[in-house]
Order: C-alpha cells, then structure tokens, then sequence
C-alpha cells in the first residue's frame, strides 16, 4: 500500500490537531493550517517544493497573524485577582483591627479567614474589598466609597 503526498499532508495536519488537543498550544493550529495548505497543493498536483513552500507560508502566515491579533488585545488580569476567575473579587468585608504582622481575622462568607493588605494600602479599621484571593487568604483594599 502506497500513501500519496496529500495523504501523509493530512495524516501530519491530524497529528498536530491531536498535539493541540492533548496540549492546549494553539499555535499548533496554526500549524496544522499550514501541513492543510500542503495537503492542498498535493492535491492539486504540485511538485513537493511547492507543497512544502505553500506549506511554510500559510503555517507561518497564520502563526503569524495568531500572534499578532493576541497581543492587540489587553491581556486579562492574574487570575487570583480577576473577577471572572473568582467572583469573590470585589466583594466587601468588614475589618475590625489589624494586627502587628499586618492581618486581620475577617467573617466573610459564614466563616473566618485570614486577610492581608493588598500593596500599599493603609491599615485602617473599616470596610475593605477583596482585591484577590491567594490560596485561602484575602487580599484586601480599603473600600472606596
């Protein structure tokens, strides 16, 4: 059994789909665009260095454009502090006192946690918002009212 050149064209543009499927690497999409447009050429009977320029081109062209509409966009803010991620972020909780090391013991939720301030804030007694979870402490920022 002899393969054709779109056949193994098309068997590698399948293994880089399985490959960003098992790894979540996008680009690897982008990739497999690319081995598709040599499939393509083989199809259409071009010679191998065609297949392989065509291939190059439309993989690189869409990595390429990949990347660049990826960074057009703001990126999204760390997930311990971002409201998608956690939608404790935002919310308000009352601090009594402020201990010596900076934390403060804090009800939120029908239960104690421990809470730090976030970077640069005042420790004041009052009203403070979430401004992230880190592992099972609050980062807190005083409230703005």
């Amino acid at each position: 059994m002899e393969l054709s050149a779109a056949t193994l064209w098309w068997v590698a543009a399948g293994v880089a789909v399985a490959a960003e499927l098992a790894t979540g690497t996008f680009y690897l999409l982008m990739i497999a665009l690319g081995l598709a447009a040599g499939a393509l050429a083989a199809h259409l009977g071009l010679a191998s260095s065609w297949q392989v320029a065509a291939a190059a081109i439309v993989g690189a062209a869409a990595t390429a454009l990949w990347h660049w509409k990826r960074f057009q966009h703001p990126q999204s803010a760390p997930a311990a502090s971002n409201r998608d991620v956690n939608l404790d972020i935002g919310e308000r909780v009352q601090v009594d006192a402020w201990g010596s090391d900076g934390t403060a013991r804090v009800s939120y939720r029908g239960t104690q946690w421990t809470a730090r301030l976030a970077p640069g804030a005042a420790r004041v007694a009052g009203e403070h918002r979430v401004a992230a979870v880190e592992g099972n402490w609050l980062v807190l920022a005083p409230a703005s009212h």
